[in-house]
């Protein structure tokens, strides 16, 4: 899907290019552990502004998905076989970074019989054992609605799952053609009865377009299954393949619905034009575990 006009980017979407020592450091130790980064296969506008504070967002699994989202900068295309030894490397990254709070990722592997379940399980266990005191998130995909695959990532202990609902229910058809929204919401409802201890959290894009009261209508979706952190950003598509921007959402809106979301309900609410799914997400998790 193509737009006819391209919208010109307003003045508050820019941002400074990513500079400076730690950034460095960040980049080049993920270079040497050979590792992926959903900062940036996915293209994001905060990654100058995490990797210069020290963190990153670990894209495990590599770097070609098996879904073809019109939103998503990752490619799709015919994945490579699980490195074995990423779990470790993701450690080690971990604590050569000295992280208090690491968020794995990874594209979806719908070609694995568990979808990465168990993978994801490895790396949340060896970075407990290199970091006891790292709090981990994991953004995990829907597993098909596996609950066994569910099952084994929770029993894995992670602090935080998040897994991103994107958009609403309206346009999936057209954004994630092979996701089911009932099912993601089932996905979030499943972790609480799980484990209550786990702390739940999803993601919408904005701009998509997407009405305010299918926004809301989201967010009552979200409440019902349990959802505890919500993050609400801009979508900026990848280039003129991809589903276009219908709109740039201003400041002022983002900040009406954040209050909305938290008079609704949610205990952690993250709004704004460059906010996406891990943006602060240690700042999230610990305020919400402080409700």
């Amino acid at each position: 899907m193509k737009s006819e006009v391209k919208l010109k980017k307003p003045p508050w979407l820019k941002k400074k290019l990513p500079s400076g020592e730690t950034f460095q450091k960040v980049h080049n130790l993920l270079r040497e552990c050979r590792l992926h980064t959903v900062c940036q296969e996915a293209h994001c506008p905060n990654l100058g502004e995490c990797f210069s504070q020290g963190t990153a967002t670990f894209l495990i699994m590599g770097d070609r998905c098996t879904r073809n989202c019109s939103f998503c900068a990752i490619r799709d295309d015919s994945p490579l076989p699980l490195d074995e030894e990423e779990p470790e490397e993701i450690s080690r990254a971990v604590e050569e970074l000295g992280l208090k709070y690491a968020v794995i990722t990874s594209v979806s592997r719908d070609d694995l019989p568990d979808g990465g379940a168990d993978h994801f399980s490895k790396t949340i266990r060896a970075i407990r054992v290199r970091s006891p005191g790292t709090s981990i998130e994991v953004l995990i995909p829907d597993f098909q609605g596996s609950e066994m695959a569910l099952g084994r990532v929770v029993m894995s202990g992670p602090d935080v799952i998040n897994h991103n609902i994107e958009t609403v229910p309206r346009l999936y058809a057209e954004v994630r053609p092979q996701a089911v929204y009932e099912r993601s919401l089932h996905l979030l409802k499943r972790v609480g009865k799980l484990d209550s201890r786990i702390l739940t959290k999803s993601g919408l894009m904005l701009g998509l377009g997407e009405s305010h009261e299918e926004i809301i209508g989201v967010f009552e979706d979200l409440l019902k299954a349990g959802c505890q952190i919500l993050t609400l950003g801009q979508y900026l598509s990848p280039s003129s393949d991809h589903h276009p921007v219908i709109r740039y959402v201003a400041p002022k809106e983002f900040s009406r619905l954040e209050k909305i979301a938290y008079e609704m309900g949610f205990i952690a609410v993250a709004s704004g034009p460059f906010v996406r799914s891990s943006y602060h997400a240690g700042e999230m998790s610990l305020k919400a575990h402080n409700k």
